[in-house]
């Protein structure tokens, strides 16, 4: 098993960013051919999914209906003012898991691995663990 920590920062409040090249290096670097990867992100406003990564307007669409379905509210009760984040991070998932075969990550062709800001901008850290089968 190889396990990695990245730190990213975010930029904007709500934001999604392609960790697809980071993950991909960190399990060529831990040499498993076959098996799991694992991305975890341990914070409670952030999240990761896999979705579409061939054309930007996917990601616009998302934040657009994330926004809307999920508003910033001043009636909800949290003290920090960023239960819309938390509700979003649990929307997302705090993990995702990808097989792995001849080395690979086994994602679909138009498929791609995604951060997930929901609270930023700020540092951020995500940890890959690729486990051989």
């Amino acid at each position: 098993m190889s396990m990695k920590e990245f730190t990213i920062s975010t930029d904007k409040r709500c934001v999604f960013i392609d960790i697809t090249d980071t993950v991909d290096g960190a399990l060529a670097d831990s040499g498993v051919k076959d098996g799991l990867c694992l991305v975890y992100v341990p914070h409670t406003t952030a999240g990761v999914f896999i979705n579409e990564n061939a054309d930007p307007d996917v990601k616009t669409d998302m934040l657009g209906w994330f926004s809307r379905a999920v508003p910033e509210d001043p009636r909800f009760r949290h003290a920090e003012g960023n239960s819309d984040a938390h509700i979003k991070a649990v929307l997302t998932g705090s993990s995702v898991t990808v097989p792995v075969t001849n080395g690979s990550l086994a994602l679909g062709t138009w498929q791609g691995i995604y951060f997930a800001e929901f609270d930023g901008p700020r540092p951020r850290h995500f940890i890959v663990s690729c486990i051989a089968g």
